[in-house]
C-alpha cells in the first residue's frame, strides 16, 4: 500500500467537530483545471471503478494528496496513512429517484476511527442535481442496512451541495445516500479511502486553549435520533480515543461530564487523564490552564 504524509490542518475543535458530525466538508479545493481534467478523463472511462485513474500524477498530486483534504486526513489518521487502493465513480443519469440509506459494506460500529469514506465533486453539485445526503452524528447510530433503506426524507439532514473541486471526509460508517434529482445531466462523484498505519495520538494543530473539561460535545443542529446525551458520550469518546486514550475514557452518567458545568467550573466525572497530564507528548488541560508531559 502506498503511503502519504503530510502536516496536519485541523484543531482541536474541528477535530471534535468532525467527531461530533461524521463528515468535513472542504469546498473547492481542487482547481479547476484539474476537475476539468478529471471530468474529461471520466468521459473515456465510464467505468463504476476508474481504478486506473489512481495512477494518474496529476491526479494523485492534486485531489488523492491534494493539501487540504490530505491534511485533514492527516490530522484524523495519524502519520504516514495509506492512500486509496480502489476507486469508484457514482455515476447518475439524473433525473433520478433517490438511493435508500445505507452504510457501505465492512463498517465497523464504534469510536475507533480507522479509515475514511471520501467523495470528490469534479463538477459543481446543486441540490436539483442529487447530492449526497449525509445524517450527521449516525455514525454512532448502529443500524444493518437491510433495516435503513426504508426511511425516505430524515429531519436533520445534510444535503452535501457544493461547488466544483470539493471533497467531503466522512467516517466510513456515517447513513448517507444519493438524493433525489429533478433535472436532466449527468452526474460524476468519485469515492474513495484511506487508512490509518500508525496509532491515534494528539499530533493535529494544538489550539492552547482547549479545555478538554469544558469542550462542547453535543451535536445541537440536527437530531441524533439516540437517548439523551448519548452522542455527547460518544463523541467525547472517539476524541479521547483520537487523542491516545481510548481506553481511560469513563462518565458517571446522569448530568456528568461529558455535558457541560452549567453552574460550577468543571463538570463532576471528568476523566483523571484530563486532569493530571498523563497523556505523553500530548498537552491536555487542567482547570483551564495548559500542562505539558514531554
Amino acid at each position: 500500500m502506498k503511503t502519504h504524509n503530510c502536516p496536519p490542518t485541523l484543531t482541536d475543535r474541528q477535530v471534535l467537530e468532525f467527531c461530533k458530525n461524521g463528515f468535513l466538508m472542504l469546498e473547492g479545493v481542487v482547481s479547476d483545471e484539474i476537475n476539468k481534467r478529471t471530468l474529461e478523463y471520466l468521459e473515456g472511462n465510464t467505468s463504476g471503478e476508474p481504478i486506473e485513474i489512481l495512477h494518474e500524477d496529476w491526479f494523485m498530486s492534486n485531489v488523492i494528496q491534494n493539501s487540504q483534504a490530505a491534511g485533514a486526513v492527516r490530522s484524523l489518521l495519524g502519520k504516514n496513512f495509506g492512500l486509496p487502493t480502489l476507486m469508484s465513480n457514482h455515476r447518475v443519469r439524473t433525473p433520478a429517484p433517490a438511493q435508500g440509506w445505507h452504510r457501505d459494506g465492512g463498517w465497523k460500529h464504534g469510536v475507533e476511527l480507522n479509515y475514511l469514506q471520501v467523495f470528490y465533486y469534479p463538477q459543481a453539485c446543486t441540490f436539483e442535481m442529487g447530492p449526497t445526503a449525509l445524517l450527521p452524528g449516525s455514525h454512532f447510530l448502529f443500524s444493518q442496512s437491510v433495516y435503513m433503506g426504508h426511511y425516505g426524507s430524515i429531519r436533520g439532514t445534510y444535503y452535501a451541495v457544493a461547488p466544483a473541486g470539493s471533497i467531503f471526509i466522512t467516517v466510513y460508517s456515517i447513513w448517507h445516500r444519493r438524493s433525489a434529482s429533478s433535472v436532466p445531466g449527468l452526474r460524476n462523484l468519485l469515492k474513495y479511502n484511506y487508512w490509518r498505519l500508525s496509532p491515534p495520538e494528539r499530533d493535529w494543530i494544538v489550539e492552547p486553549d482547549f479545555d478538554f473539561a469544558n469542550a462542547d460535545y453535543a451535536i445541537h443542529d440536527a437530531p441524533t435520533f439516540r437517548e439523551q446525551f448519548v452522542d455527547c458520550t460518544d463523541a467525547a469518546h472517539m476524541f479521547m480515543w483520537l487523542c491516545g486514550q481510548g481506553d481511560h475514557f469513563s462518565t458517571l452518567g446522569g448530568q456528568a461530564w461529558p455535558l457541560r458545568a452549567r453552574h460550577d467550573p468543571m463538570p463532576y466525572g471528568v476523566p483523571s487523564v484530563l486532569l493530571n497530564g498523563s497523556n505523553h507528548d500530548v498537552n491536555l488541560v487542567t482547570n483551564g490552564s495548559r500542562t505539558s508531559r514531554h
